[in-house]
């Protein structure tokens, strides 16, 4: 069970030591009939954005968690901060992707809708699949007790990938480059793109390239779209110092 719990309306006065934080709605319930938390348990309240308060549990009344603070962490935002836009994919491989990257530290993700992706958000699908992800990024979040909640950005099409800032990689099984060669310094923000099952096409992986994105492989073996992302993440988190 999840021994962290959001609070987004985190207060400035609530984020001190000896002060009592309370939970209320489907955290408060999760905590109290799900995880069956009682009086005297430790636990961390985070409000998704770097702050979290940890302290042991005082009130566990039917709708309101309570816990006094005891410590409070400020964790900054990382720099360089690291994306990853995952192609949109069929079943749930997206969102094994969406879920073990929040795990591996993502500051944010991004769904793409590629060439080659057999799945499609259209119409009302576009909102329910932002809202999808935005709910795996927040459980994922709280498995792992992360401080920040990634964001999940609009779904995007290649051209938009072309215009972000910051250092682009984009995983591609047929490049020269090795992902661990590829130079980091100096990038505020990193986007590592990943295709769907068919891989990135030709003409997606030349628009990319020409607006500067740079073309990286991991090892010999070609991985799922499931696993690439999260893959380079570690690569990157080791090479970053975050490991």
């Amino acid at each position: 069970m999840a021994s962290l719990y959001l609070h987004p309306g985190l207060t400035d006065a609530e984020a001190r030591v000896g002060a009592r934080v309370e939970v209320t709605g489907d955290e408060a319930r999760h905590a109290l009939q799900v995880a069956r938390v009682r009086p005297g348990e430790r636990l961390a309240i985070g409000d998704g954005r770097g702050t979290v308060v940890r302290g042991a549990v005082v009130g566990a009344a039917p709708g309101v968690l309570a816990i006094d603070v005891d410590e409070v962490v400020h964790e900054p935002e990382p720099t360089p901060a690291i994306w990853l836009a995952q192609a949109l994919a069929k079943g749930d491989r997206d969102e094994l992707a969406v879920q073990a990257a929040t795990e591996l530290g993502v500051a944010g993700v991004v769904p793409w809708a590629a060439e080659r992706s057999v799945s499609r958000w259209e119409g009302a699908k576009v909102a329910r699949g932002e809202e999808r992800w935005r709910s795996i990024v927040r459980e994922a979040a709280k498995q792992a007790i992360r401080p920040r909640v990634p964001e999940v950005a609009p779904l995007a099409s290649a051209v938009q990938l072309a215009s972000l800032d910051g250092l682009t990689i984009v995983l591609e099984p047929t490049a020269a480059t090795p992902l661990t060669a590829v130079a980091l310094d100096g990038a505020e923000r990193i986007t590592l793109v990943v295709g769907p099952e068919g891989g990135v096409a030709p003409r997606e992986l030349e628009r990319l390239a020409d607006a500067g994105a740079v073309l990286a492989r991991l090892g010999t073996e070609v991985l799922r779209t499931s696993t690439a992302g999260p893959a380079a993440l570690a690569v990157l988190n080791a090479r970053l110092g975050r490991w």
